[in-house]
């Protein structure tokens, strides 16, 4: 099983899924970490150029230009079942279920400790802090 985090410095969760510029990778065996790897990822920086659309009556980040981008961000970690962040929109949340990895939205700060209470199944959801 490989558990995706956004990072920023391969140790910690970062607070906002779009800002963050990587994924730690983490390969888990027997219920242990047995590889880890530091993956790029695009964020919003790489976006930044493009024109962003809105549809009137529906939460920023839910158009399909958004999923677009979304799906992309995505797509080098494609091979993951899960992704643990500490923020992100609805929309990501969203499009990261469309495309089969699981977004979880945890309080927990380090990489390592996060993956252990996923594993264990104590690791808490909290898409009230979706935005």
């Amino acid at each position: 099983m490989k558990i995706a985090c956004i990072t920023e410095d391969n140790q910690t969760i970062s607070l906002h899924f779009g800002r963050a510029p990587h994924y730690a990778v983490l390969t888990v065996q027997d219920g242990r970490i047995v590889n880890r790897e530091l993956r790029d990822k695009y964020s919003h920086t790489q976006f930044a150029a493009e024109a962003h659309t809105e549809t009137p009556g529906m939460r920023r980040g839910m158009d399909p230009g958004s999923h677009d981008k979304h799906v992309s961000m995505a797509e080098v970690i494609k091979d993951c079942e899960v992704l643990l962040c500490r923020g992100m929109g609805y929309g990501a949340y969203q499009s990261m279920q469309q495309v089969g990895i699981t977004p979880m939205v945890t309080e927990v700060i380090e990489i390592d400790q996060a993956v252990q209470q996923y594993l264990a199944g104590d690791l808490k959801d909290h898409p009230e802090k979706l935005h």
